[in-house]
């Protein structure tokens, strides 16, 4: 019996654990998005379709579905963050010689 209650006890504790995404973690996923788009346009590198994700996003968080407004908000973030990694990688790769013989 003992081990039943405690098997339940821990089951409703790590069920408790789970709680739904709220508005401030969207906030806080959607501001560290725009800072990577942001920081991508400023290198002039920006991806087409990062900025229409952070809408999306936007629109899906307004509508009540954080949970995917938020996995939508995260993807921006990699974008951008990939966005600026690219710049920085190929910042002096210049053009190939023979465009300009």
């Amino acid at each position: 019996m003992k081990k039943t209650l405690t098997a339940a006890a821990i089951a409703l504790m790590l069920a408790g654990s789970s709680f739904a995404a709220s508005q401030a973690d969207f906030d806080k996923a959607y501001a560290a998005a725009e800072a990577a788009r942001q920081e991508a346009a400023k290198m002039k590198n920006e991806w087409r379709d990062t900025a229409k994700m952070l809408k999306k996003a936007k629109g899906l968080a307004k509508a009540g579905k954080l949970d995917a407004a938020i996995k939508m908000a995260k993807a921006a973030e990699f974008q951008g963050k990939m966005a600026v990694a690219q710049a920085k990688a190929q910042a002096n790769a210049g053009n190939p010689s023979y465009l300009y013989n």
